[in-house]
């Protein structure tokens, strides 16, 4: 059986990472494709209580930033071993909103933790599991967090409640590894209407797709 195809979605705050997996995947259902769709932190039950740690629970509020990348490497393991290998050893499409670019970007561009400590962290997390294609939707932070807040009414988890100096560090970091890897990165612009936006997306994944 061939292997299934990983994309990923990236991205900052508000740039509709949600709105554009949930239409990739509608498009690959009306093609016959079999499509998992998951998400970072979390995809199992393991991985969805440490979720809540790092995003909502009280408990998180103030924790160091080796402590933050540590639980999210902690649920990308369990999150790979038991839903994304098995998910794409059975052929299936696994599309994921975020993944170990996340970490580079949010705990090693912004919260400037060693960029040989995260390569090391995400390798070891993430295994033999890497994205065939990986999508940064691009936004200028103050309209992401714009959108953002909107869609929170006002109230956003713990990662979206930085500084605006935060957000753009996070997008120089996006943008800096797809520079490195334009054979694995495509830098879609989101801040314009969202049928334009699909349809770049559609194209990029179209000229990667087995």
């Amino acid at each position: 059986m061939r292997r299934g195809f990983f994309i990923t979605f990236e991205g900052g705050e508000g740039c509709g990472k949600s709105t554009h997996i949930r239409l990739l995947s509608e498009y690959f259902a009306g093609k016959g494709r079999e499509c998992v769709v998951t998400r970072e932190p979390g995809g199992t039950p393991l991985s969805e209580k440490i979720r809540e740690l790092l995003l909502d629970a009280r408990e998180g509020a103030g924790m160091s930033a080796r402590t933050e990348i540590l639980l999210f490497e902690a649920a990308r393991a369990e999150h790979v071993d038991k839903l994304i290998r098995p998910s794409l050893d059975a052929g299936k499409i696994v599309i994921c909103d975020r993944f170990y670019d996340s970490t580079s970007a949010y705990q090693g561009a912004a919260r400037a933790i060693d960029s040989e400590s995260v390569d090391f962290l995400n390798a070891f997390a993430a295994g033999s599991a890497a994205p065939d294609l990986t999508v940064v939707l691009d936004i200028d932070p103050r309209e992401g967090l714009a959108r953002a807040r909107s869609r929170d009414g006002g109230a956003p988890d713990r990662m979206g409640s930085e500084r605006l100096e935060f957000y753009q560090k996070v997008r120089e970091g996006f943008l800096g590894l797809a520079r490195r890897r334009p054979d694995r990165f495509a830098v879609v612009d989101s801040s314009g209407d969202k049928a334009e936006t699909f349809g770049k997306i559609l194209r990029a994944v179209e000229g990667r797709l087995p």
